[in-house]
């Protein structure tokens, strides 16, 4: 009796999981910081209604391994292990797409090695994986329910001349008014630090309020999404950033952000 019960078991998770995600309010703003670090990479801001969330890749033997340094190299960290094949899991079970919603769900990936190789190894893993992710084949934009953006040591060059391409490249301030298509470049993110002084408490100063908003106006116009990094984990900051209009609202804090966007939502 005891593989029956397993086979129920198994059914029962599969079918708990599918309810949950119907379940689930996704929450177009929300990126995971550093999402590896959370007791269940990708699955705990599955669960909060992330639409968005970042790990970082080292190239290390031909394998794509997953820390903030190498000293968190583990072999069994791999990226297809902790995202890749339980996206791909994800995906099937919810109808083709991350959330029951028609929700574009984004991958950024923190190239820490050399751009190039790395790269190229990173183009070769997510060709496995090509029914899940958006690509451009000859300029043409094919989607999917999941896209990726590459960041850090990120090869402009090597990437934009690549026939097939998976993934976008992660943008700075400096790349507005670029004349890269938004597919190519759909990110603009950068350090809050280098460009504000604001830290999140009391009254962000008017002038700084009207640079954010330019900042968004123009990437918005050029069709690309705005994030910041090193932002202040302070309800303050949450809102200033949400009113602005800011895409990605960076954090590590993600049952607080979860908790402030949809209070947020249900009082707009």
């Amino acid at each position: 009796m005891r593989e029956p019960l397993i086979v129920l078991s198994v059914v029962l998770m599969s079918l708990s999981s599918a309810v949950h995600a119907q379940d689930v309010t996704p929450l177009p703003q929300a990126h995971a910081h550093n999402d590896y670090h959370h007791q269940r990479p990708l699955h705990d801001a599955l669960d909060c209604g992330f639409t968005s969330v970042e790990a970082d890749i080292f190239l290390v033997d031909g394998e794509l391994l997953i820390g903030h340094d190498r000293s968190e190299l583990r072999p069994e960290r791999t990226l297809q292990k902790l995202y890749l094949d339980p996206l791909r899991e994800w995906v099937v079970e919810h109808d083709g797409h991350v959330y029951a919603e028609e929700m574009p769900f984004e991958l950024l990936l923190d190239i820490k090695t050399r751009g190039k190789s790395t790269y190229e190894a990173l183009d070769h893993v997510l060709a496995g994986y090509a029914e899940l992710f958006t690509r451009v084949e000859k300029g043409e934009v094919i989607e999917g329910p999941i896209r990726a953006v590459v960041s850090g040591n990120r090869s402009r060059q090597v990437i934009d001349a690549d026939e097939t391409r998976f993934v976008g490249v992660d943008g700075r301030l400096s790349n507005l008014g670029d004349a890269d298509p938004p597919h190519l470049l759909p990110w603009i993110s950068d350090r809050w630090g280098s460009h504000f002084k604001w830290d999140g408490k009391g009254e962000m100063p008017s002038a700084e309020k009207e640079k954010l908003k330019q900042i968004v106006q123009q990437a918005h116009a050029e069709g690309r999404a705005v994030r910041f990094w090193a932002t202040p984990e302070t309800h303050e900051m949450w809102e200033v950033l949400a009113d602005a209009g800011v895409d990605k609202i960076n954090t590590d804090d993600l049952d607080g952000l979860q908790d402030f966007l949809i209070a947020r939502n249900a009082n707009q």
